[in-house]
């Protein structure tokens, strides 16, 4: 039988004298921990020569070392019977603490809630979190089975406080306001005529400013060829059909992708001569079929005044479809995706003012790079979860700033000619000065504030008049 050298070598270990005993490569204390067997009847150990070997072990050679030596300790059950010594002691050491802590907790807590008269066995109130807004969400009715779309959590705060902004507050004369696309047309042409200028305003504000959509119109309008002598210039369908598309390039060269509109502008000027009798389709789908033209504009042009006074959807450009996301009112990936989420839920009499509405804030407040959360009412108040936490504290202190630092003035005029002027911040001052009249003025030593708004005064010369 054919043994392994291993094996060989492992039989000259054990039949060799104390003399001879050759200890094992690399041998560590935890390598050598295997070879360790218990005393006991079937483990008759030699202690009086110095040397621990068994001399009566159950060998089975031939076979690999971890065979050879049977034992019943192996390390992993060293390691764990280790552990399991060693735990108990930490675990009670751990115990003990943990007891100490819980139970000069629940004597402090014992105290206080027998002085406050609270009841021991409440559980304790969780700290609130705050509003919790949703977005918008469809839910289904357990009874009916109707399925229908609830709106966002707070949306009718948002946009109030929006509205503000953009009528007296930080967002109002926005560019829209002035220069939007349904502002362009003139107000002394034709109604049909106003209702292609609006449509050529809205396929010229593609990925263009207001301000430089304004200008090319302004062109349009005023340096457009007439399309027969003797025939009105300006912007109309008849001198847009003639007119060159070179001169036609030039004259609104400023706004985007301007090659482009020029050649969209011509094709669609011929097919309203030849499919809707020389005026603009009063429908979405026959405005969505000219070429350059989407829904948003489609939607635009419907409800414009100057377009066919129609609202039919919402128009959503990329202002509405960013800050409608930053919102949390729906998570969508394309304006089209936004107007349908919208229009599931936004009350119908919303849908033409949402536009104007979101444009302008866009434009001045929640812009596209460098948006203003410290000057937005949404962010002071916790409203928008996409504000920046650094400028929203910033407005914050900047305000508080500004409201200790309001003054009220009153001006009084004594009966010897003294004007008494007195401010309050943190405390009253009383401040005299003398007065003298020139021309008609009051001029005085000390500089007079002027009053701040909602504050009456009263000047008296003394003598009655």
């Amino acid at each position: 039988m054919r043994t392994s050298r291993v094996a060989k070598e492992t039989s000259k270990y054990f039949d060799s004298g104390p003399a001879t005993t050759v200890l094992p490569r690399r041998s560590t204390r935890s390598s050598l921990a295997r070879f360790a067997h218990a005393d006991g009847p079937a483990a008759a150990t030699t202690k009086g020569n110095g040397n621990a070997h068994n001399a009566d072990a159950d060998l089975a050679f031939g076979s690999d070392i971890e065979d050879a030596v049977q034992t019943t300790v192996t390390r992993k059950r060293k390691r764990t019977t280790t552990l399991a010594q060693s735990s108990p002691r930490r675990a009670a050491t751990r115990t003990t603490r943990a007891e100490v802590k819980t139970q000069v907790k629940t004597e402090t807590k014992t105290e206080h809630e027998l002085d406050a008269g609270e009841d021991l066995g409440a559980k304790p109130t969780p700290k609130p979190r705050g509003r919790a807004r949703k977005p918008a969400r469809k839910t289904t009715d357990a009874t009916t089975g109707e399925t229908k779309v609830e709106p966002p959590s707070d949306w009718e705060e948002v946009y109030r406080l929006v509205k503000e902004m953009r009528l007296t507050g930080p967002a109002a004369n926005a560019a829209v306001d002035t220069m939007g696309c349904e502002r362009l047309a003139r107000p002394d042409a034709s109604a049909r005529d106003r209702r292609f200028q609006t449509l050529v305003a809205l396929m010229l504000s593609s990925q263009t400013k207001d301000t430089v959509n304004a200008e090319a119109m302004a062109r349009l309008h005023n340096e457009l060829p007439p399309h027969k002598p003797g025939a009105p210039p300006g912007l109309n369908l008849e001198n847009m059909l003639a007119v060159d598309p070179a001169l036609l390039n030039e004259l609104i060269g400023k706004v985007g992708f301007h090659n482009n509109k020029t050649k969209y502008l011509k094709q669609t000027a011929s097919i309203l001569q030849s499919d809707f009798a020389s005026d603009i389709p009063p429908t979405v789908a026959g405005l969505c079929s000219l070429p350059g033209v989407g829904p948003k504009m489609a939607h635009l042009c419907m409800s414009a005044a100057n377009g066919w006074g129609r609202v039919e959807g919402v128009g959503v450009d990329v202002h509405v479809h960013r800050i409608t996301n930053l919102w949390g009112w729906h998570a969508t990936r394309t304006p089209e995706e936004t107007r349908r989420a919208l229009e599931a839920w936004l009350p119908r009499d919303r849908w033409r003012e949402i536009n104007w509405l979101l444009v302008g804030f866009g434009q001045t407040v929640c812009l596209p790079v460098g948006r203003r959360c410290g000057d937005c009412e949404l962010g002071l108040r916790g409203l928008c979860r996409a504000a920046e936490r650094g400028k929203v504290a910033e407005g914050r202190r900047r305000r508080a700033a500004l409201e200790r630092r309001e003054l009220k003035v009153e001006v009084d005029v004594d009966g010897e000619g003294g004007v008494k002027v007195k401010k309050e911040e943190q405390e009253e001052v009383e401040v005299e000065v003398e007065e003298e009249m020139v021309a008609g003025e009051v001029a005085t030593n000390e500089p007079v504030p002027g009053p701040l708004s909602g504050t009456e005064v009263k000047v008296e010369d003394g003598t009655g008049g």
